[in-house]
């Protein structure tokens, strides 16, 4: 701290320093206008004495000698001033002092045969420069910061090394720090950990990111999985990046224009009646979403054992041959006294319809049309002669990373239609999910772009053991609320907290303030003035605040992202955080898009086969009562 005696020496200094300036300026006027200072009876022989010696001084021989001698002085004088400070002050009042002061001031030599014009001239310029740096030098300390966003403040450094390895995905990208602007890489090194992909509509997930990481995987070797919510903008990715690499099937299971067919309720793949209760648990909460939050409810779980009891009760009829979803359906249609004729027959499904059985036994139709008609009315929204048809083939097998097989597998969604389709694509993800979470099998990717808009029961168990397995889950999702709404408070919470790697654009509300929080907080200076009547005062100080607030994740534009990345033992990554402008070679992909080959038809398909198959399965059900009524 200074004391007194130090600040009152310091304005000894500057007072004297422009007295100074001040005298050099009128000994110069004196020596130079001394015949008008005679004449009007200024001068003195002992004046004359005492500045004899000093006119012989350097500053003194020329006029513009002098008078920028005098003009140094004071600006010395003024950079030791302390004022007060003005808030009001502005640079264009400085700017007009200033420029009129020097050009008085020197414009005024032209006047130097009349001493009294030049004399006037002189100090009027003088005057206007002195008023003028001291609004100027006022100014420059006022002016402590122009981040007015705090954007330096809310800037650090990130990962610039480029890190790759046999499973990464490396996106380049751009960030700022202090004001610089600084190339960067994203590297998911370990991407079995999970990723999450989150933004708004338009935030850029699926230019700036989804579409290097399908590339990226499929050049490293992967099978893969993608839930392709509008179709084919992933799949046409996923087409041709694997018609440049090769290695792997391609399949497409779509109901609209049909491709692949393929069994999601395959009977060699349900090892024990638990897998059927999985199937038939992720079907009826596909069709009715709401129900995921009652889970545990009589009249949830009712539907769900009935569905269980018939997929199980097909599964260990004549070896599977009729165990297909289209079968459940058709079989669900049964009328009741032939139904559970039939399902008796099965010892290992007894204990699932005996609340049923004894229902109708006791004549307690109500209670046992709200047990099964909720699970027929769901189902019959799946009755669709094209949906039977792709259901009920066996093109391929789920086990889309089997080393012998390794698949690439995209299921088409339609945003008109999500609820109906979504459904059976959950029984598609339930069951490639059981299959691939295996060890020794090949690397997997499992993409699902708009995540919310299937039920995938047990994402969070897959994410959690499947690291060991190879297989790397992505979710692509809007907002934690879309989330939670689908999926229910609890388990929006554990899928947000257990994936390791956070990629997210622009965001609001709940999700930016966990991500702000989640990202951690950085030292950030602070600074504040004060100003009085007498003087102004700053102070700086330096605090723990958040690296990215909530505030700056609302506001991101397209293809700005911020994030964490999780490493692993054997490659340690220091700086995690990035909040980064991804980097596309826009030219490039437009040029690649542009080559890009439609996915061909996998087969020709005629309105009578679909037809034709959609009446056989329903003679098949009837074959099948008939057959065991008879026994």
């Amino acid at each position: 701290m200074p004391t007194g005696e130090n600040e009152q020496a310091l304005r000894k200094i500057i007072d004297f320093t422009r007295l100074l300036s001040i005298a050099v300026l009128f000994i110069h006027f004196y020596l130079r206008c001394y015949t008008t200072f005679q004449q009007f009876g200024l001068t003195h022989t002992i004046t004359d004495r005492i500045l004899q010696p000093v006119a012989r001084l350097p500053m003194f021989r020329t006029i513009m000698i002098a008078k920028i001698s005098a003009l140094n002085l004071l600006i010395i004088s003024l950079i030791g001033s302390k004022g007060k400070k003005d808030e009001k002050i502005r640079p264009k009042t400085i700017a007009t002092y200033l420029v009129a002061a020097l050009t008085l001031y020197f414009i005024s030599n032209l006047f130097a045969a009349a001493h009294i014009t030049y004399m006037s001239v002189t100090t009027l310029g003088y005057l206007l420069f002195m008023t003028g740096g001291g609004l100027l030098f006022r100014l420059l300390k006022l002016r402590l910061d122009g981040d007015i966003f705090n954007k330096d403040n809310e800037s650090f450094p990130q990962e610039q090394r480029l890190l790759e390895n046999e499973y990464s995905i490396n996106l380049p990208a751009e960030y700022l720090f202090r004001g610089k602007r600084f190339k960067s890489w994203i590297n998911i090194i370990n991407p079995f950990r999970g990723t999450l992909v989150g933004g708004s509509p338009g935030a850029g997930k699926s230019y700036f990111v989804i579409r290097h990481l399908i590339t990226q995987h499929i050049a490293k070797g992967f099978a893969m999985l993608i839930y392709d919510f509008k179709y084919d903008d992933l799949s046409k990715i996923a087409y041709n990046a694997l018609r440049k690499h090769g290695g792997r099937s391609f399949y497409v299971i779509n109901f609209e224009h049909i491709m692949h067919r393929s069994n999601p309720l395959e009977p060699e793949t349900m090892l024990d009646i638990t897998d059927a209760m999985e199937a038939a648990r992720t079907i009826m909460l596909g069709l009715n979403r709401e129900w995921i939050k009652k889970q545990g409810d009589f009249f949830v779980e009712s539907p769900i054992n009935f569905i269980t009891a018939l997929i199980w009760f097909l599964k260990k009829y004549d070896g599977g041959r009729y165990c297909t979803l289209p079968h459940v359906i058709e079989l669900s249609l049964v009328d009741y006294k032939e139904l559970f004729a039939v399902l008796t027959s099965e010892p290992e499904i007894e204990v699932l319809i005996n609340p049923f059985i004894s229902a109708w036994k006791n004549e307690a139709y109500e209670q046992l049309e709200g047990q099964i008609a909720s699970a027929k009315i769901s189902l019959a929204r799946l009755s669709s002669p094209q949906l039977y048809y792709v259901l009920s083939g066996n093109d391929f097998s789920l086990d889309i990373n089997n080393p012998k097989e390794p698949k690439v597998v995209c299921l088409a969604n339609n945003p008109q239609k999500s609820q109906v389709y979504g459904a059976v694509l959950s029984l598609y993800v339930n069951r490639i999910n059981k299959l691939v979470n295996r060890k020794r099998q090949q690397k997997c990717s499992l993409i699902f772009d708009e995540f919310p808009t299937i039920y995938f029961n047990g994402i969070d168990n897959l994410i959690a053991t499947a690291r060991s397995n190879k297989v790397a889950v992505t979710l692509a999702v809007q907002d934690y609320s879309q989330l939670k709404k689908d999926y229910g408070r609890e388990q929006a919470e554990v899928i947000m907290n257990i994936v390791g790697n956070i990629i997210c654009g622009q965001v609001t509300g709940d999700t930016a303030k966990q991500l702000s929080e989640r990202f951690g907080k950085i030292n950030q200076q602070k600074q504040s003035v004060s100003i009085n009547s007498n003087d102004t005062s700053v102070s700086r100080s330096t605090q723990l605040d958040y690296a990215i607030p909530a505030s700056k994740i609302a506001s991101l534009s397209s293809g700005e992202f911020v994030g964490m990345v999780a490493d692993d033992p054997t490659n340690k990554i220091d700086l995690k955080t990035f909040h980064c402008q991804i980097q596309n070679d826009h030219a490039a992909i437009e040029h690649e898009e542009k080559s890009y080959q439609s996915i061909p038809p996998a087969r020709t398909v005629r309105q009578t086969d679909i037809l034709t198959n959609y009446r056989g399965i329903k003679e098949d059900v009837c074959y099948l009562v008939e057959e065991l009524a008879n026994h």
